[in-house]
């Protein structure tokens, strides 16, 4: 498949999750007391099933969702990518940024929205801010999908089930915002969304910057 076709799909992807990131954000501004259906009762659950040891568990996971920890890890990411000293430096630069940008992005979006978070009686952990997206889902979600970019164009592969534990932690992050009462579910779909969009944008990017050369032959012999 060339550089070209996984372009387009990428464009489509983008699309496709903006356009549903931007319904869900109508729907949140529109609903009464922007809460949407399912909102209250999954909220309501974790506050009910939330033992002192599964909360510092949430709370331990939940932390490696924001802050530095994102960003060391998409620097050991590009120093492990690059096959040169500069490539390496770039490639961990270029991992940096993206996250920065899409992380100031949403949060201009977040803003914008201006949702209330829960009930601050039901939290298990600090927060700060309005609701939707949710930051740390929307970060871990950029970060895992970073990582597993860089990883999977590096000569020296890991093996799949690194990459699939490093989506999973993605998406695992999300899911403690709920169950610590910080958020609404659907703030966590947001950021699932919004990340998604924002991923396949900059892959739509990147592979319209390069030529059309088959993808199975990542290095053709220079003619």
């Amino acid at each position: 498949m060339t550089r070209a076709r996984l372009a387009r799909r990428a464009g489509r992807v983008a699309l496709i999750s903006a356009v549903l990131f931007a319904l869900l954000a109508v729907w949140v501004v529109r609903a009464p007391l922007h809460l949407l259906p399912g909102d209250t009762g999954l909220h309501r659950w974790s506050v009910e099933h939330r033992p002192a040891a599964a909360a510092a568990g949430a709370r331990a996971l939940t932390d490696t969702g924001t802050g530095l920890i994102p960003y060391l890890l998409l620097l050991l990411a590009g120093l492990y990518a690059g096959r040169t000293t500069r490539q390496r430096a770039w490639t961990a630069a270029a991992l940096m940024l993206c996250l920065g940008a899409g992380q100031a992005l949403r949060y201009a979006v977040m803003t914008l929205i201006a949702r209330a978070r829960p009930p601050a009686e039901d939290w298990a952990t600090h927060a700060s801010g309005w609701s939707f997206p949710s930051g740390h889902t929307t970060t871990a979600a950029m970060t895992a999908g970073l990582l597993a970019a860089a990883l999977l164009r590096a000569d020296r592969r890991p093996p799949g089930a690194v990459v699939a534990l490093i989506l999973l932690w993605g998406a695992a992050v999300g899911l403690t915002r709920v169950y610590l009462g910080v958020h609404w579910f659907t703030d966590v779909i947001g950021g699932w969304l919004f990340a998604t969009a924002w991923l396949s944008l900059l892959a739509w990017a990147y592979l319209r910057r390069t030529d059309h050369r088959p993808t199975d032959d990542p290095h053709p012999a220079d003619g």
